[in-house]
């Protein structure tokens, strides 16, 4: 799993101008099971989204379409992480540490 943290680079209205297409981007990778959730940080100086993919790599692909990106209103932090303990609703999200 990953935790990618988008922080603003640009003022709000110019990340506004880019929302619509963002949100494009977003629901094509929850149709395709890369992203488990998303939204906006409080206050609102960027986003977060919780990923799963096969490297880190991969995610970094994945981000490169996103047109926060594309336009430079966004940079990312990438955090991978082990989903070791969830609730049962997310169990089958549940990873083993390796030894």
């Amino acid at each position: 799993m990953y935790l990618i943290f988008l922080h603003y680079k640009s003022d709000l209205r110019t990340v506004d101008s880019f929302v619509p297409e963002h949100i494009r981007f977003l629901q094509k990778n929850y149709d395709l099971g890369n992203f488990l959730m998303s939204g906006r940080r409080i206050p609102r100086t960027g986003g977060i989204i919780v990923a799963r993919a096969e490297s880190e790599d991969n995610v970094w692909e994945i981000l490169r379409e996103d047109p926060f990106y594309v336009n430079g209103v966004a940079e990312y932090e990438v955090i991978p992480f082990i989903a070791s303990m969830t609730t049962p609703e997310l169990a089958s999200y549940q990873e083993t540490i390796p030894e």
